[in-house]
């Protein structure tokens, strides 16, 4: 069903199911003691719940805009760490920005409204706040810089 935003929410969820077996794949194979692994694999939730949140009637048109952007950053090949160069290790910018703008919502409306679609393990509020402790080494500090500023424009 396409939603007012004009996002597709079964195509995004379709790729979310396709992310996630990848990573599980690539978890259970060669990432299984990766250093990073325990970001990477925050990928598919995390996209899942900017896909979820485009269709919450409580997000502002202004974060939607955002969320929608964050939405096309995971599923373009062009990016800051891109996925075809680095495999599932170039989802690391895509996480960051994911967090970004998952916390500017927190930040404007009621944390339950990022709570109630998130799928994963733990407190949403918990993992953005590991994923954006850990960002700037796991990505460096210029590429974790320039990808804030793409996640507050």
């Amino acid at each position: 069903m396409e939603s007012q935003s004009g996002f597709d929410e079964q195509g995004g969820l379709d790729f979310y199911r396709r992310l996630r077996k990848r990573l599980t794949n690539w978890q259970e194979k060669k990432g299984k003691n990766h250093k990073w692994a325990e970001y990477v694999v925050l990928a598919p939730d995390l996209f899942y719940t900017l896909v979820k949140l485009m269709g919450d009637e409580e997000v502002s048109a202004e974060k939607k805009a955002k969320v929608a952007a964050a939405i096309a950053y995971f599923i373009s090949p062009l990016d800051l760490i891109p996925e075809t160069v680095f495999g599932p290790l170039g989802l690391i910018d895509d996480v960051a920005l994911a967090a970004l703008v998952l916390k500017d919502i927190v930040n404007n409306t009621s944390p339950e409204v990022v709570r109630r679609h998130w799928p994963g393990d733990g407190d949403v509020l918990e993992v953005v706040q590991k994923v954006l402790d850990g960002a700037s080494n796991l990505m460096g500090a210029k590429i974790f810089a320039k990808l804030g500023r793409r996640g507050k424009s």
